[in-house]
């Protein structure tokens, strides 16, 4: 039985990745230590608790626009928390949108980083990052309905803020630097 990868649930063909490739061979398991070194970046809101203290990978070694990409690719395994993932990564801060938008078309992953990005600039509307990504990326169709996360999934809600009463407010998930 082959394995229903991100490319086969959009309805494209699965092609080879050129960034698993180099995770594999940095001697990452495909997705579980891409997931877990978006932990380890920074990535807290999805600890699930044992993931090793130590960074599998040095971000020299692979780069956060990399493991973004890596966990947001069509070649990956269908699995919406990689998705996820790769999305509050996508966000990180000092990426390069011009080294994602590379990636993203090398990965041929394209729809996948526009959407992300396109939930980003919808939630962050004044900043400047996801409209230049967006901007760098080449227009095509949206990604088939219901294989996505929904947009709510890469935000954290508040309902509530003590001086202004019953109101939404939306932050985008992305890694935080540990205080230590």
């Amino acid at each position: 039985m082959e394995t229903e990868t991100l490319a086969r649930k959009l309805g494209t063909t699965t092609h080879y990745s050129i960034l698993l490739r180099k995770a594999r061979r940095l001697g990452l398991r495909i997705p579980e230590d891409l997931r877990i070194l978006a932990v380890q970046r920074g990535c807290r809101h999805y600890w699930q608790g044992d993931e090793p203290v130590e960074e599998l990978v040095s971000v020299k070694a692979f780069s956060n626009e990399e493991l973004a990409l890596a966990l947001l690719s069509v070649a990956q395994v269908y699995d919406p928390f990689s998705i996820r993932c790769g999305a509050a990564m996508l966000g990180a801060e000092g990426n390069d949108p011009q080294v994602l938008a590379r990636l993203a078309i090398w990965e041929r992953s394209e729809a996948v980083v526009s959407y992300v990005a396109a939930c980003g600039k919808k939630y962050e509307p004044n900043n400047p990052f996801w409209t230049e990504l967006l901007a760098l990326l080449p227009t095509g169709p949206e990604p088939k309905s219901g294989v996505m996360p929904h947009p709510t999934r890469f935000v954290a809600m508040n309902g509530y803020e003590r001086h202004v009463g019953k109101k939404n407010s939306f932050e985008w998930q992305r890694p935080q630097r540990s205080a230590a």
